[in-house]
């Protein structure tokens, strides 16, 4: 069948909008018509090649449509069903058994290979190979093979542009604070960057009743926008030694910290913020594959801190996901402040907005 998709054929280049071909869904596979479908770093970071994809790619894996098809042997879904689309996950191996499904053992291979498990891919273009099955989707596109097990239903009147996010970006900040750390009523959390997945944090720690709730931003539009969301206080990093103004609100430091910046000396400082026995959540992507971050030994050990490195929130989406949603339908998740929406034919408009800092997740619509 053919289909419109946003094809990544140069790193760091625009998208170019082609007609290409899609398979038919196999066992096990689910067909979908998307209706809208998130921009979320990790699409920039693999058109930039920060991340291993190999090119030309059809990338996007926050996507949200409409069931067309299924496979053989597929009965979570049902063609007519509203799914959202989220991380791959080979179902099988023994941290998909015990519901750690981010931390699949195949998952490299299943959301970054561009195939399908068994080397066969599910787009092309004449004769030539499209990589596809990016998170097991690829939703940059009119229609999007997934799986039965990166599928979610939602129910029927459910609003797709508002939960096309909660695949990735938004499921794993609120996810972080909610399930990662399982963050306790009453106990200070500071949430250091204020990009979708850090605000996405704050929201989670509003939801877990976390007090006060501390955001580390230098854009004041976004300190403000943390603000109207449930953060209590907000840090401007340029204003001094951040551990210093964190200590001035919370003189012991905080039990937990969140980082979406994946920077050293902004780790150093969230460190430096974190009371004895306190748990720091590792969210961001480093834009060098490469880098790392130091720390002194002695006084890790004498601060009895604990380090957690999160992948989507360490959810299981299948439950977090609606949760999300319902939270959303009950006016207790203020999606709408952080999502602003384009027409799919406005994709690198939309990311060079979000690259730009003027938007916060922006969402193409179909």
């Amino acid at each position: 069948m053919q289909i419109t998709a946003a094809i990544a054929r140069e790193a760091k280049r625009p998208f170019a909008l082609e007609q290409i071909e899609i398979d038919e869904p196999r066992a096990g596979e689910v067909l979908v018509r998307l209706e809208a479908v998130g921009v979320c770093h990790s699409d920039i970071a693999a058109r930039d090649q920060s991340l291993p994809v190999q090119m030309p790619v059809v990338l996007g894996h926050e996507g949200a449509g409409v069931v067309a098809r299924v496979g053989p042997g597929v009965t979570k879904v049902q063609p007519g069903d509203k799914v959202v689309l989220t991380v791959g996950s080979c179902g099988e191996c023994t941290n998909c058994r015990r519901g750690d499904v981010a931390y699949c053992e195949k998952g490299m291979k299943l959301n970054y290979s561009g195939r399908r498990p068994d080397g066969s891919a599910t787009l092309c273009c004449g004769s030539e190979a499209i990589g596809g099955y990016f998170f097991a989707q690829s939703s940059f596109a009119t229609y999007a093979i997934a799986t039965e097990h990166n599928t979610v239903k939602v129910h029927a009147g459910a609003d797709l542009t508002m939960a096309a996010p909660l695949g990735c970006g938004i499921q794993t900040g609120a996810g972080a604070v909610m399930r990662s750390l399982a963050a306790q009523a009453g106990r200070a959390i500071a949430v250091f960057g204020a990009g979708s997945v850090g605000l996405s944090a704050v929201m989670g720690a509003v939801l877990a009743g976390c007090d006060p709730i501390i955001v580390v931003e230098p854009v004041e539009a976004r300190r403000a926008l943390a603000l109207e969301i449930g953060a209590t206080h907000a840090v401007d990093p340029a204003a001094g030694e951040i551990p210093a103004a964190i200590r001035a609100i919370v003189e012991r430091g905080v039990d937990y910290v969140v980082d979406t910046t994946a920077v050293d000396p902004v780790i150093q400082a969230a460190l430096a913020s974190l009371a004895p026995h306190g748990t720091m959540a590792f969210l961001g992507v480093p834009k060098n594959p490469e880098a790392v971050f130091s720390t002194s030994l002695l006084g890790f050990l004498a601060s009895g801190v604990t380090l957690k490195a999160v992948i989507e929130g360490d959810t299981d989406p299948d439950t977090f996901i609606p949760e999300l949603l319902a939270h959303y339908e009950a006016g207790r998740l203020p999606l709408d402040k952080l999502v602003h929406t384009y027409p799919f034919d406005q994709i690198n408009q939309a990311i060079d907005d979000q690259l730009a800092g003027l938007v916060v997740k922006p969402v193409l619509t179909f």
